[in-house]
């Protein structure tokens, strides 16, 4: 196995998002790409990721294998890489080892691990509203809610988007309308709305760095789907699970 990345960004961004909620994971390397399909240790949110060959230069591989990898050890080695560098990715002896090719040449060694999980299905799950906006929009809505409250409320109405937040004094309300930047379908005249995690929320939407647009889907007290793609290139979405009220 060889793959060449002219780009290491592309991989490096992803592996510090995807860091942020899972420790260790088992990537699956077949002729389409790099794929990961993992759950956080609470079971409370789940990486779907996926590196397209088309994204790399070179992309080698005799058989389809599975990779077991410490995340944060393989985020503090692509950190070395910048983005004018060449990273190139090839396994030997029971190691991922990782070539990072710039002025100098510097060869870093991971040990492969038996993760002995079950493997992750994706959910079959329905969504009646599907929105579409900037990163930002998102990521300062977030920040903007973070500052009132640990979760946060999304509303959808055909033509509009409420993101919402409550604390003990403080509230917060961001409206968001259908226009050139958001575009809003939904299956339903009804308001839809479910509360989440602000703390989950602020590690998913930092993928935004990796993507212009994300794309929303949502249902009533229902998890939630955050999708950032790169035309070509990559996907990365994440779904989580709803706030509970206790009262």
């Amino acid at each position: 196995m060889k793959l060449t990345l002219a780009d290491p960004t592309l991989l490096k961004d992803s592996i510090t998002v995807i860091s942020d909620l899972v420790t260790e994971a088992r990537f699956k390397i077949n002729k389409d790409g790099i794929e990961l399909v993992a759950m956080d240790p609470a079971n409370v949110a789940m990486v779907i990721y996926k590196l397209l060959s088309s994204s790399f230069t070179e992309y080698e591989i005799d058989q389809p294998q599975e990779i077991g990898i410490n995340l944060t050890n393989l985020r503090q080695v692509l950190k070395r890489a910048s983005a004018s560098d060449i990273l190139t990715l090839e396994i030997a002896d029971n190691k991922l080892n990782l070539k990072i090719k710039g002025s100098t040449t510097r060869t870093f060694s991971l040990p492969l691990l038996d993760i002995e999980e079950k493997e992750q299905r994706i959910p079959n799950l329905t969504f009646p509203v599907q929105i579409n906006t900037h990163s930002t929009v998102l990521n300062d809505a977030i920040a903007d809610t973070d500052i009132v409250a640990e979760s946060v409320t999304f509303a959808c109405e055909p033509e509009k988007l409420s993101i919402s937040a409550e604390g003990d004094l403080s509230k917060a309300h961001i409206e968001i309308k259908s226009g050139d930047n958001t575009q809003i379908k939904s299956e339903t005249s009804a308001k839809v709305k479910s509360k989440y995690s602000i703390e989950y929320l602020k590690k998913m939407i930092s993928a935004g760095k990796l993507a212009d647009n994300v794309t929303l889907f949502f249902n009533q007290d229902y998890p939630i789907k955050i999708e950032y793609k790169v035309i070509d290139k990559l996907l990365l979405s994440f779904i989580l699970a709803p706030r509970v009220e206790n009262d």
